[in-house]
């Protein structure tokens, strides 16, 4: 992502991107460039907050996604994969308080070939960076659903810190209710050293061509 700093504004279209993979934000068009997994993939949305299983839940998700921003709650991007040529997936802020500078980053997922790859290391890079400079978060909070164990781990290989346990936090697809577990990145420790780490482990294997 080139750098940038200033103000983080709804009405602006950011678009980040490295040489790896491309994240701008979700339009009513991504209906169909999300389509396939709406409609083959149903194991994806078993512990989202909203599924988007079939593709009239997919319309309704692209459209709520897009309403959130509109009323300055959230902010939804498309993900694309450049190593594929093709669309992954979806993530966003929200839970966005620029009085406190602390937001949520949440509501991901991709599809099942880009799990195991570095597509979502390269997307919280990213994300990360967009958060602590162009929108001068002083903390990113992430939370994951405690039967969610391939996120809760993909959270600590990114070097977030476990704060604690939520109770009945909300609903549930497969429950009643849920328990979530809440990580963090303060920014400080983004400048000290998360950073550097997760860049190396993306860039140092990578062609020198793809390289930062």
């Amino acid at each position: 992502m080139k750098a940038m700093s200033g103000n983080f504004r709804f009405t602006r279209d950011y678009v980040l991107e490295n040489d790896c993979v491309m994240l701008r934000p979700v339009a009513f068009h991504d209906v169909e460039n999300l389509l396939e997994y709406a409609c083959n993939e149903p194991d994806l949305w078993r512990y989202a907050l909203i599924s988007a299983a079939g593709s009239d839940n997919m319309v309704r998700y692209i459209n709520n996604a897009i309403k959130a921003r509109s009323l300055k709650r959230q902010y939804a991007f498309i993900v694309f994969d450049k190593t594929t040529q093709t669309y992954a997936g979806s993530t966003r802020f929200c839970e966005i308080n620029r009085d406190v500078q602390c937001v949520q980053l949440g509501y991901t997922w991709y599809g099942k070939r880009f799990r195991g790859t570095a597509l979502n290391k390269h997307c919280k890079l990213l994300l990360l960076d967009f958060a602590f400079t162009v929108m001068q978060m002083e903390r990113v909070e992430f939370r994951a659903d405690v039967e969610n164990e391939t996120g809760i781990e993909a959270l600590r290989r990114l070097g977030c810190t476990l704060e604690g346990r939520l109770r009945s936090c909300g609903p549930s697809p497969g429950a009643p209710r849920r328990d979530c577990y809440v990580f963090s990145i303060l920014k400080k420790e983004w400048e000290d050293g998360l950073r550097a780490a997760l860049a190396h482990k993306l860039f140092s294997s990578l062609p020198a061509a793809l390289a930062l």
